[in-house]
């Protein structure tokens, strides 16, 4: 009778041991789940990064400055870094409920309207999105709150409001990029004129200069389309 009762209790002490063990084995797990998942965000931030560097080595005033050979020769390296970059697929998944489904794509669509918008008004288009980027961070922001946007965003999963003020934070880096860049063009356009003795309304200046920038929507939509 005792020597059945020891038994038992034995056993019992074991499957104790083994659960013990599993559960260590399984919290050991999901440390290296996070630390991949982390991995695997700061590979996709540094992807971001590149994509972006490119562009802005393609819109730069240095770029103007060569010759239109070397400037063709460059271009067709940076193009192909970019494709190479693009080639580059990261994939993070997040487990949304149905609201906070609904929530991103409602963000995402706001957002993908606006930058529709940037070659047709680009400081419009900019207002709006330091408003939208206003609604994403704590501190009281320099600009005024896009309270409807705040309300989705706040909506959305965790990781996906990271992933939203992320890419506003780049697409406004890229616009504040590009208007300089066309205010660069209009000056050298305009010295141009006067050195040529030709008169063009200012109008005429900001139309061409957009026209020369049609890569750089291009590249806006690359970026935040993959």
């Amino acid at each position: 009778m005792n020597e059945s009762v020891c038994s038992k209790f034995s056993r019992t002490l074991s499957m104790a041991d083994r659960s013990g063990r599993l559960l260590e084995s399984l919290d050991q797990l999901e440390m290296r789940v996070e630390a991949l998942r982390d991995a695997a965000s700061a590979m996709e931030q540094e992807r971001e990064s590149i994509l972006e560097m490119i562009q802005s080595v393609q819109n730069s005033q240095e770029m103007r400055n060569i010759c239109p050979g070397e400037r063709e020769e460059l271009n067709l390296t940076a193009n192909r870094l970019m494709g190479r970059t693009l080639s580059v697929e990261i994939s993070i998944g997040t487990i949304r409920n149905p609201q906070q489904e609904e929530a991103l794509q409602k963000a995402t669509s706001i957002i993908d309207e606006i930058v529709k918008k940037l070659l047709s008004d680009m400081e419009g288009a900019r207002q709006q999105l330091l408003a939208l980027h206003a609604a994403c961070v704590t501190e009281a922001p320099p600009v005024p709150i896009d309270q409807k946007f705040q309300a989705i965003v706040i909506s959305c999963a965790l990781e996906d409001q990271k992933k939203i003020k992320r890419r506003l934070e780049t697409l406004v880096r890229n616009t504040e990029n590009a208007e300089k860049n066309i205010k660069i063009m209009d000056h050298q356009k305009l010295e141009d004129t006067k050195a040529n003795g030709v008169t063009l309304d200012h109008a005429g200046l900001a139309n061409g200069s957009v026209a020369n920038h049609d890569h750089f929507d291009g590249h806006l939509h690359v970026l935040f389309q993959h």
